[in-house]
């Protein structure tokens, strides 16, 4: 049979998953940083799916999945989750095609803005990206660090914490600091990490005035995370960090965009190191996050 390309459904998705990590995991030790995704249920991708089905697609010969994309909208942004091909099969021409069909689903969008998340080292696909109009922005780094070494010295959690909820008032004081952090309310993602068991969220605030907002694994991994403005960046970073050490996890970990300097600098401070870089990409008049933390490269 020949190359087809056609709409994922549910049924896809675990096999797209294993194509994705063993994707990544050869790219990455192609690098020299060994290999560094795991497979994991594709609950977010199901549910981009069942919200917006024309943003995932795949390519497969005679049955057999060789290639997946995958966006989502929200508001005027239009975001690229994850596009890989089997590195077996790639120079077919399979990655252009994806990357069209995945455009044309934000053209029907009406999106302002295209952007993505991709390895700072991913040269093909970058060059990819800019043939269709996506450039570099900026870059973002993937920091961890053991649970105890994050401890020392971190000061005691100084901002008032107030779980995340439902209701309208709090998704509507949610939708005001991501309109400030990266130009778009994401009420639908903040349902979604509300439904996800493994995951707390939480609203800082320094008396009656809420200064932001942050998510937390229960494997200790911090985002997303976002501040109504930027001084108050490291405070509720910072703030982020002692939730996620008083967990009983191993280690605490974020992506941290280069332009967010308190963070990086408190990461830094605490024992955090750099594991492997990453680089936001996007089209015309986008693409500086001072307020926000991306959760990672699927999800933004």
């Amino acid at each position: 049979m020949s190359l087809v390309y056609r709409p994922a459904r549910a049924q896809d998705l675990a096999t797209a998953d294993a194509l994705v990590v063993a994707s990544i995991n050869d790219l990455t030790t192609r690098h020299g940083f060994g290999p560094m995704a795991t497979s994991s249920a594709p609950n977010f991708q199901l549910f981009s799916l069942k919200d917006a089905p024309d943003g995932l697609w795949v390519a497969e010969d005679d049955g057999e999945l060789l290639g997946f994309a995958w966006s989502w909208v929200c508001g005027n942004v239009w975001f690229l989750a994850q596009l890989f091909v089997d590195p077996g099969q790639q120079g077919r021409g399979i990655g252009n095609e994806l990357m069209k069909l995945s455009l044309e689903h934000a053209r029907k969008s009406t999106a302002a803005h295209k952007v993505l998340i991709t390895f700072t080292f991913n040269r093909v696909s970058q060059g990819l990206y800019i043939r269709h109009g996506l450039f570099p922005r900026m870059p973002i780094y993937f920091l961890r660090a053991a649970r105890e070494r994050v401890m020392q010295g971190l000061p005691e959690l100084a901002l008032q914490s107030i779980p995340i909820d439902g209701s309208a008032a709090t998704l509507e004081r949610l939708a005001e600091i991501d309109i400030r952090a990266i130009g778009v309310p994401r009420e639908r993602h903040h349902r979604y990490l509300l439904d996800d068991p493994a995951t707390m969220g939480v609203l800082l605030c320094a008396g009656n005035d809420c200064l932001g907002y942050g998510y937390v694994t229960s494997s200790g991994h911090i985002g997303p995370l976002a501040v109504r403005e930027v001084d108050d960046l490291g405070a509720v970073f910072a703030a982020a960090l002692r939730i996620a050490a008083d967990r009983p996890c191993e280690t605490v970990s974020a992506f941290l965009p280069g332009t967010c300097e308190s963070a990086l600098s408190l990461a830094v401070s605490q024992g955090m190191r750099i594991t492997f870089p990453m680089l936001l990409m996007a089209s015309q008049g986008y693409g500086t996050w001072t307020r926000y933390l991306p959760r990672n490269p699927g999800f933004m």
